[in-house]
């Protein structure tokens, strides 16, 4: 029998960081995090007031998942502790499956986006301006084409309810600058390298991923990551990787250049809120319970098709 949806913990044997748009983020002392993913849902920056069954549960496994399959390119924020061994034991079913415990570290304030397909904003951008943020590409591109590389086009973090902007890497940069000045003071490292770092990671990231995914049947068209650095400014990736939520899935047997792919992650609500008469600002409209299922079911899909094993139950 699954776990019941979870959309907000209710954890009091450790003090409560934050609350973000799917994650409870609990310290673990001075050194550590407790990062549930619950079955919250965002959509236009926007918290749902309906859960997604299994989805906490999706998204810790395939970014676990991909956390130790490509931990050789960077190092990651998981440690190795058992979530339940950190909380009180009538608390362990809240965590049983959805949550990690991580390092601590400084987040960079930007979103690290990677796109290797032209959709979502970025189709929109080069239908515009002939480029995606800024960097030019190739006249006569469809609708889901496959860019020429992968493009490392950064974000600003927004806080609940407001929107990502993109920003150029100059900008990405001074961000990271102002951001680590402190953390960085004394390391020999600069906000501005560790930018770099980032980028770097992001993009080899992304490349070994969509390899491996495309041999799964998805196309990972694109994704966001996040990164932190620790005191002495070696960089990991956190948050979470390669997951439904930060990412664009596409079944590759229905892929069409020039047509908008099918997808296995939230599209499939944007797409029902797209038919309401809804201004895209809080409270947002309850979901169909057949809507909620069959987004939950997408999410599963991709997590069995990615990493090869059936979602525990």
């Amino acid at each position: 029998m699954s776990l019941s949806p979870v959309f907000e913990t209710a954890i009091h044997s450790l003090p409560l960081i934050s609350r973000g748009k799917v994650r409870d983020i609990y310290a673990v002392g001075a050194d550590k995090l407790l990062i549930v993913a619950t079955d919250r849902l965002s959509a236009f920056d926007v918290i749902l007031p309906d859960p997604i069954p299994k989805k906490g549960q999706v998204l810790t496994a395939v970014a676990d998942f991909w956390f130790r399959k490509l931990a050789h390119i960077i190092p990651n924020q998981l440690v190795g502790i058992d979530p339940r061994s950190v909380v009180a034991p009538e608390e362990a079913a809240q965590v049983d499956g959805r949550a990690i415990v991580a390092r601590r570290l400084t987040p960079l304030p930007i979103e690290a986006v990677v796109r290797g397909y032209l959709s979502g904003s970025g189709w929109k951008d080069y239908q515009r301006t002939g480029a995606v943020c800024g960097l030019p590409l190739p006249p006569g591109l469809k609708l889901a084409a496959r860019l020429p590389a992968p493009l490392f086009t950064p974000a600003t973090k927004a806080e609940i309810g407001a929107h990502d902007e993109n920003i150029s890497f100059a900008e990405a940069q001074r961000h990271c600058a102002a951001r680590l000045a402190d953390i960085l003071r004394g390391s020999g490292k600069s906000g501005e390298a560790i930018c770099g770092e980032a980028r770097d990671a992001a993009l080899a990231l992304y490349r070994e991923a969509t390899a491996y995914a495309l041999s799964r049947g998805i196309i990972i068209a694109d994704t966001k990551f996040e990164f932190g650095v620790d005191a002495t400014g070696k960089l990991y990736l956190i948050d979470e990787a390669l997951t439904p939520d930060s990412s664009r899935f596409w079944p590759a047997d229905g892929y069409r250049e020039g047509e908008n792919p099918a997808s296995f992650d939230k599209q499939f609500v944007r797409d029902y809120l797209e038919t309401l008469d809804w201004n895209k600002k809080a409270p947002g409209p309850r979901l169909p319970a057949e809507v909620a299922a069959r987004t939950s079911e997408k999410y599963v899909e991709a997590c069995e098709r990615l990493t090869g094993e059936k979602l525990p139950e």
